[in-house]
């Protein structure tokens, strides 16, 4: 815990961007029967059957000091779909940065070693070299700001509505991020190590000297 407040303590510093990553799974569904246009411009159903169409796994990162987020849906969340994603963060979002700081949870295709299953091993050296990984803590996961993004994600792009495939879940994505990235500042983070060994005293080991 205390590690990832002290890197999200840091001055911005645009050769060593922080950025925090998160996943989420979404079911996929279809409509069993076409629905009608409301008189509010709304479509509704005369029913809710409706057509179980699989799953898919939302990516998002974000650089917080820098008000930026990005989402793009996967059909899975592989080993390689993670490796692939970083490749585009280092080469696509931050090529000239020297290192990207990256906060995200501990899940078992967040390592290196899914880079090495993906590309061959000098492509995975040069793109591991160019990260500093830090991982939130187990049930800590209110630590990484991308969960914040993807709550409003949520809220603001997915709602309750029915999303068929994979290509009309990324059509709602893109235009979400690319508004939310021209009106929504920069997060500012005000919970600091000080905080937490106050009011998170409880988590700490009791030492006796």
């Amino acid at each position: 815990m205390e590690d990832v407040l002290t890197v999200y303590s840091r001055p911005y510093d645009e050769d060593y961007p922080v950025v925090c990553m998160d996943e989420k799974p979404i079911q996929l569904f279809a409509n069993a029967r076409k629905g009608f246009r409301s008189k509010n411009g709304r479509t509704e159903y005369e029913d809710y059957e409706y057509i179980r169409n699989g799953t898919a796994s939302i990516f998002l990162f974000t650089e917080p000091l820098n008000g930026w987020r990005y989402a793009y849906a996967e059909e899975h969340r592989t080993r390689e779909d993670w490796a692939r994603k970083i490749e585009w963060l280092l080469d696509t979002q931050y090529p000239s940065a020297k290192k990207v700081v990256l906060v995200m949870d501990n899940l078992n295709t967040h390592t290196i070693a899914s880079l090495y299953q993906t590309f061959k091993p000098e492509r995975a050296l040069e793109l591991a070299s160019r990260l500093e990984i830090h991982f939130t803590p187990k049930h800590g996961s209110w630590l990484n700001i991308a969960e914040i993004e993807l709550s409003a994600l949520g809220r603001q792009c997915i709602g309750s509505q029915r999303i068929p495939d994979l290509e009309a879940l990324n059509a709602l994505l893109e235009p979400w991020h690319v508004d939310r990235n021209k009106k929504q500042r920069g997060v500012d983070w005000q919970f600091t190590t000080d905080d937490a060994r106050v009011k998170l005293k409880r988590l700490y080991p009791i030492i006796n000297i």
